[in-house]
């Protein structure tokens, strides 16, 4: 069976980080499935008979009731897979048109990665090694970010798209434009005035829709996206924090780093340090959900 380095169960279903290697059983699953390689060997995924390559580079779906087979080339190595298995209701809660009467969500099983996604599931990646600092509202947000993008990027391609956003909260086309304005550039600096006009709303009209689509205001999503980025560069090891500041608008580093505090409960220094220590060789068979 497969290793498993972190479960997390909530609302949203199940993520796991996981250590695969050859001779696994084939799986199946009731809900919508997300595969992406982290680390170790590139693999063969069959899904359904069919087969698709897994690397860093792709990503594969799983509709409800597919069956899958990890399949390792003779004498290959482990690999490192984050695998998200949706809940159905979490999922209908966002996305009704597309995950409620559709059994197939995903119109194929493999795709290219986009840079977005790709930068998402190394954040899960990170933030689940280091689970002890890690909030459920944080990963849920990452794992709706996640569920975004996907629909965004590739159920779009196979739906209309007034049905696509039938009964979402992300209906706005308005927002969802604000929403990729934000991702493109985490910084505190972003005059949320400006970024209303830019999608052709008022100031008042844009906090409404906002707060009503994301059940956030503009400022704490954009604190999320800034955590979410400062996380991807303190882990790389590679960018001083002063540095990692100033990309995110922060006019002084100890402000960067009263932020951070606040956000995630422990300074950035420190952070950076726990994600350049390797995981723990011990699995864990089962994680509960992420203290708030």
């Amino acid at each position: 069976m497969a290793r498993p380095i972190r479960v997390f169960d909530g609302s949203f279903g199940r993520l796991q980080l996981l250590e695969a290697s050859a001779g696994e059983p084939p799986l199946a699953g009731t809900a919508p499935q997300i595969i992406a390689k982290q680390a170790g060997a590139d693999l063969e995924v069959s899904v359904d008979g069919a087969t698709h390559r897994l690397t860093r580079d792709r990503l594969l779906f799983l509709n409800p009731g597919a069956t899958s087979h990890l399949i390792f080339e003779p004498g290959a190595a482990s690999a490192q897979l984050i695998w998200f298995q949706a809940s159905g209701d979490w999922l209908r809660g966002s996305f009704p048109a597309v995950f409620d009467q559709d059994n197939r969500p995903f119109g194929t099983a493999g795709e290219a990665i986009t840079p977005r996604i790709r930068q998402l599931a190394d954040t899960l990646a990170i933030e689940v090694l280091n689970d002890q600092f890690l909030s459920h509202e944080r990963l849920e947000f990452m794992l709706q970010e996640l569920m975004l993008s996907i629909v965004e990027t590739y159920v779009a391609r196979r739906q209309a798209g007034g049905r696509l956003w039938r009964g979402s909260p992300f209906a706005d086309s308005r927002i969802r434009r604000a929403l990729a304005l934000l991702r493109a550039h985490p910084n505190k600096d972003v005059n949320m005035n400006d970024l209303a006009s830019q999608v052709g709303l008022s100031r008042s009209r844009f906090y409404d829709l906002f707060q009503l689509c994301t059940g956030r205001s503009p400022r704490a999503y954009l604190d999320m996206l800034c955590v979410e980025s400062a996380i991807t560069k303190l882990s790389s090891g590679r960018a001083r924090i002063a540095d990692v500041s100033a990309e995110l608008g922060f006019s002084a580093q100890s402000n960067f780093t009263r932020f951070f505090l606040n956000q995630v409960g422990i300074p950035p220094s420190e952070y950076r340090r726990a994600a350049s220590r390797p995981a723990e060789d011990e699995p864990t068979a089962q994680t509960p959900e992420p203290k708030a």
